[in-house]
């Protein structure tokens, strides 16, 4: 049996779970998320816990059935606490700055950068060389968070560019040099 799988998924107060055929919609303090599950999972709301089971011991059964927990697991935290991914940029007049719901970024190019978020995620700029995403949705924060660092991904030669808080970037050695 799946480890992960196995493990019921408490439901903290305040937050209300709805299952209809195989879509599992949570409600919570931080807001909604519906999710389409496969259908051969069978997920129960049991005394305050929801418990997903596989119907068999075929691999796509027990392949879905740790994902099926995992996912619906990430709603339950994300209604509640909320996701967040922090960046930094390095670089010499490389900077981020926030105008109105856009953030704006100056990252070496002739033009400035402009991302609009998604709904549902929120970007913060505590300093111009810190940018925070957060929202409810696991999948999308990861995602929004990506495509900001995919803009100047991390060079290895001078480190330079976006990347995630506390990440090391490999650096390799330049040229020689002449001897």
């Amino acid at each position: 049996m799946s480890r992960i799988g196995k493990n019921p998924i408490e439901i903290p107060a305040g937050v209300e779970v709805k299952v209809e055929g195989n879509v599992v919609e949570v409600k919570g303090p931080l807001g909604t998320l519906t999710q389409e599950i496969s259908p051969e999972m069978i997920v129960e709301v049991q005394d305050g816990a929801i418990v997903v089971t596989r119907p068999s011991d075929s691999k796509t059964h027990r392949s879905l059935h740790g994902l099926t927990r995992t996912l619906i697991a990430n709603m339950v935290e994300g209604t509640t606490k909320g996701y967040s991914r922090s960046l930094e940029i390095v670089g010499v007049g490389y900077r981020a700055a926030k105008q109105g719901n856009k953030l704006v970024l100056q990252l070496g190019y002739s033009h400035p950068i402009e991302v609009e978020p998604a709904p549902g995620i929120e970007i913060e700029v505590p300093t111009p060389t810190k940018i925070t995403v957060k929202g409810i949705d696991k999948q999308l924060v990861g995602q929004t968070a990506a495509n900001i660092r995919d803009f100047r991904r991390p060079e290895p030669y001078l480190g330079k560019g976006i990347r995630y808080e506390g990440e090391r970037i490999r650096r390799k050695a330049g040229k020689a040099g002449r001897v």
